[in-house]
C-alpha cells in the first residue's frame, strides 16, 4: 500500500539523530507551555517560530507539532493538580480531575489524562494517514471557484459552529481581512492602507500580529487576574500506571465516542476545546452514574482528554491537504510553512513528500515520548508551578520581543507586537474569539487572489461557484453554515410559548 511504503520513508526522516533530539526539546518546551496558564500551544509556538527559522523545515515544523503535542499534555497537569487549567481546552479536566486529586487520586488521574490524550492522538494520526493522500489527490482537481469556495467554507463554519455569537466571530475576522489588505496589491501594484509608512508596504507581518495577540495578550490578561498556585502533589510509579491502565479498557466506548467527536471538530474548525466539552456532555448523558460526575469520575477526565488530543491532532488534516487550517495553532503552522517557502495543500504531497511523511511519522513517534515524558517528570512540573508568576511573566515578555526583533531586524516590529498585544488583551477582555482574526490574516489574501481568479475566468460572473456540482456544494454548504445560527433564532422565535401561571 502506498501509504505504508511513504509513511515507512517517513520515519527514515522522522528517526534521524537530530530530529528526535528536535521532538525531545519540542515535547518538553510544550509540556511547560502547556503547565504554565497564560501561554498555550498557538503561544508557544508563534513566540518560537523565529528560532526555527536556521533549521530545515523538516526538523523545524517536526519540533514546532512537538510542541503542541507537549501544550496538549501539559494542561491537564495543572487542571487536576491545582485546579487552574493550563490550556482552554483543559477546563472540562478539572471537573472530574481535581476532585480526584483531593481524595488522593491525583496519579490514577494524570495517568488516565495522559493515556487518553496519547489514545486520541493515535487514532487522529492513523486518520491523517490514510485519509490526506485521499483528500490530496481529490484537492488537485479544484480550480481558483473550487478553492474559493472551500475557504469560504472555513470563513463560514467558523461562524456557523462558534460558540461565540455570530456577531463577535464576523467582527474579528472582518478586521483579520482589513489587516491582511494592507501592503501592495499583488494585481495592480497599487498601495492599500500604507498611509506613507515605508514599514507596511509589506502588510503586517503575520507573525509579529501572532506573538502579539497571543504572548503579550494572554501575559497581560493573567498578570491583572493575579494568579496563586495552590495544589495537590503527585508521584506516578509503575504500579498505579498499570492498575490504571488494567480499568481503562472498560471504557472503550467513551474512547471511540470521543474519538469521533474530536477528529471531527478537528477537521472542521470547531477546535479542541468545544471538543473537550461536547465529549464531557455526551459522557455525562450517557453513563451509568451521571450524578458522580464532577465528584471525582474517572470517565470525566478521559472523555475531554481524549477528544481535545484527537481534535488538536487532527486539525492538521485540512492544513496539509487544503492549506485551511482547523484550529489557531494550525494557522500559526500554516504562516510558518508559508514563510519557509512550502505552500500547504494537494501540491504538498507531490513537491514535497519527504516533508510531509516525516511529518506524519513524527505524530507517532512525538506522542510516545510525549507520554514517556509526562509519565516520569510530574512532579518536577508541579515544582515549577511554585515559582511566582510575577518572575516568570517579564522573562516570557523578553522572548516575544526578541522573537519579534528576530523577524526583520527592526523595532517596528516590536512596536507593532506590543500594539497587536493590547489588542489581543482588549479581545479577550470583550469576550471576542481571536482565531477567526488569525485565520482571516492568514488566508485573506489566498482568498482574494482566489476569487479575483475566478473572476477573470469567468469574466466577473458569480455564476463560476455553481458552475459544476463540486464547486456548488462546497459553496451552498458554506451559505448554509453561514445562516445557520439565524436558522436557529428563528426557530426558538416560533416555537411555541409556554403559558405564564
Amino acid at each position: 500500500m502506498e501509504e505504508l511504503s511513504n509513511l515507512l520513508n517517513g520515519f527514515a526522516v522522522a528517526m534521524t539523530v537530530p530530529n528526535l533530539g528536535y521532538m525531545l526539546i519540542g515535547i518538553t518546551l510544550g509540556v511547560l507551555i502547556g503547565v504554565l496558564p497564560g501561554l498555550g500551544g498557538a503561544n508557544g509556538i508563534a513566540i518560537l517560530l523565529p528560532l526555527t527559522f536556521s533549521m530545515n523545515p523538516t526538523s523545524a515544523i517536526i519540533m514546532l507539532s512537538c510542541i503542541y503535542w507537549g501544550a496538549l499534555f501539559g494542561g491537564a497537569i495543572t487542571s487536576i493538580l491545582f485546579n487552574i487549567p493550563g490550556e482552554p481546552w483543559s477546563v472540562a479536566t478539572t471537573f472530574d480531575g481535581y476532585p480526584m486529586a483531593q481524595k488522593g487520586q491525583a496519579a490514577q488521574a494524570l495517568t488516565a489524562a495522559f493515556t487518553s490524550s496519547f489514545v486520541g492522538a493515535l487514532f487522529a494520526v492513523l486518520l491523517i494517514t490514510f485519509l490526506a493522500p485521499l483528500l490530496a489527490k481529490f484537492a488537485l482537481k479544484f480550480g481558483p471557484a473550487e478553492f474559493f469556495a472551500v475557504q469560504l467554507l472555513t470563513f463560514c463554519s467558523f461562524v456557523g459552529m462558534s460558540k461565540e455569537p455570530p456577531a463577535k466571530v464576523i467582527a474579528a475576522m472582518m478586521l483579520g481581512f482589513a489587516l491582511a489588505a494592507v501592503g501592495m496589491d499583488t494585481v495592480t501594484g497599487q498601495l492599500r492602507m500604507t498611509y506613507g509608512q515605508p514599514e507596511l508596504l509589506k502588510g503586517f507581518d503575520f507573525l509579529i500580529a501572532v506573538i502579539g495577540l497571543f504572548g503579550i495578550g494572554e501575559i497581560l490578561l493573567t498578570m491583572e487576574e493575579g494568579l496563586a498556585f495552590k495544589g495537590k502533589t503527585a508521584r506516578i510509579n509503575l504500579k498505579v500506571v498499570f492498575e490504571t491502565w488494567a480499568t481503562l479498557p472498560r471504557y472503550w466506548l467513551t474512547f471511540l465516542r470521543s474519538t469521533a467527536i474530536g477528529c471531527w471538530m478537528g477537521i472542521t474548525p470547531g477546535g479542541a476545546t468545544p471538543a473537550s466539552f461536547m465529549s464531557y456532555g455526551m459522557a455525562r448523558r450517557m453513563s451509568k452514574d451521571p450524578q458522580g460526575f464532577g465528584k471525582g469520575n474517572l470517565e470525566g477526565v478521559i472523555a475531554p482528554e481524549t477528544a481535545a488530543h484527537a481534535a488538536g491532532t487532527s486539525a492538521l488534516l485540512p492544513m496539509l491537504t487544503l492549506g485551511i487550517p482547523g484550529s489557531p495553532t494550525a494557522a500559526v503552522l500554516l504562516g510558518g510553512l508559508m514563510i519557509w517557502g512550502l505552500q500547504p495543500g494537494p501540491m504538498l504531497f507531490v513537491e514535497h513528500k519527504d516533508f510531509v511523511w516525516g511529518l506524519i511519522a513524527s505524530m507517532y513517534t512525538g506522542n510516545i515520548v510525549g507520554l514517556l515524558v509526562v509519565l516520569t517528570t510530574v512532579p518536577f512540573w508541579a515544582g515549577f508551578l511554585r515559582i511566582p508568576f510575577s518572575v516568570i511573566a517579564p522573562v516570557i515578555v523578553v522572548i516575544c520581543a526578541i522573537g519579534a526583533y528576530t523577524v526583520h531586524s527592526s523595532m517596528f516590529d516590536v512596536i507593532m507586537m506590543m500594539v497587536f498585544g493590547v489588542l489581543g488583551y482588549l479581545f479577550k477582555k470583550l469576550k471576542y474569539p481571536l482565531a477567526p482574526l488569525v485565520l482571516a490574516l492568514v488566508l485573506g489574501d489566498m482568498a482574494e487572489a482566489s476569487f479575483r481568479q475566478a473572476m477573470l475566468l469567468s469574466q466577473g460572473s458569480l455564476s463560476i461557484f455553481w458552475a459544476n456540482p463540486l464547486v456548488g456544494s462546497i459553496a451552498g454548504l458554506a451559505v448554509a453554515l453561514l445562516l445557520w445560527p439565524l436558522l436557529g433564532s428563528a426557530r426558538g422565535y416560533f416555537k411555541p410559548k409556554e403559558a405564564v401561571a
